[in-house]
């Protein structure tokens, strides 16, 4: 038997695991939302989803379904979350008219931002905050502090 890899190869050594209230219809949204593809699924004892796995643009997010009563609580359970999940994708811009024609609520809309990025954030019907971004320009620490100095009035 061979030794299995101490971080599995589908799997970056950070991976978000999201708890939501419906994990299938969720799962159906990201799929919309954000071209994700369905990677396991695994049936709870009382019809939802015990545990299943997306695939976004290469990155492997984990989900299961609330279960308050096991102290696993959703954002909509919690009444909202400070965690924003940030997806890098091609094209920004058209990354957020897809959530949102999926059914994600937009917060920020996406402009080019001070550290070169077009960047936009939006709420999902689950309650999960994400950021949509594209790299659009390389600078320097020192031109992005400049630039967030100008942003925020002091510079």
């Amino acid at each position: 038997m061979s030794t299995p890899e101490p971080i599995p190869s589908a799997y970056n050594t950070v991976t978000p695991h999201i708890v939501v209230s419906d994990a299938a219809a969720a799962i159906e949204f990201y799929k919309a939302a954000f071209g994700a593809e369905e990677v396991f699924r695994m049936p709870g004892p009382n019809g939802g989803v015990m545990h299943a796995e997306i695939n976004v643009n290469g990155s492997r997010v984990m989900l299961a379904e609330a279960m308050p009563e096991m102290g696993s609580k959703s954002p909509t359970d919690l009444g909202g979350t400070p965690v924003t999940i940030h997806l890098y994708v091609a094209d920004a811009d058209a990354a957020m008219q897809r959530a949102v024609a999926a059914g994600a609520t937009e917060t920020m809309p996406v402009e080019e931002m001070f550290w070169g990025d077009r960047y936009g954030r939006l709420l999902d019907p689950f309650g999960h905050n994400w950021s949509v971004a594209t790299h659009v320009k390389d600078l320097t620490p020192e031109e992005i502090h400049a630039g967030m100095l100008e942003a925020m009035g002091g510079g």
